[in-house]
């Protein structure tokens, strides 16, 4: 994907991390393949479709939006199968809600 793809994931990761009060994992590569696969999705779907699940037609799911991120299970009940929005009580939670471009890039070579 694009750089300013990946910069408007990252930002709107960073944003509803802090707003809800969500962490990113303490393995950050995590976070930074989830950004990318994001960033991928909104680039061929026009949508950022949860990059951790099998879709038979994604354009579908994309257009039907439950899957889209933040997904109806993040926003209803704060899951989120990627492990980009941990809450405190996850084992994986880290302490962190800002990711810089250079980490998202440096994090996803080969990816």
């Amino acid at each position: 994907p694009s750089d300013k793809s990946l910069e408007v994931m990252r930002k709107f990761s960073e944003q509803y991390a802090k707003r809800t009060d969500t962490f990113f994992c303490m393995d950050k590569s995590v976070t930074a393949v989830v950004i990318k696969g994001l960033a991928e999705h909104k680039e061929q779907l026009g949508a950022p479709l949860c990059p951790c699940r099998h879709y038979d037609d994604k354009e579908a799911e994309a257009a039907q939006g439950f899957w889209n991120c933040p997904c109806v299970p993040m926003r209803e009940r704060k899951e989120c199968h990627c492990m980009l929005f941990l809450t405190d009580d996850n084992d994986f939670v880290g302490d962190e809600q800002d990711i810089s471009l250079d980490e998202v890039k440096t994090m996803t070579e080969g990816f």
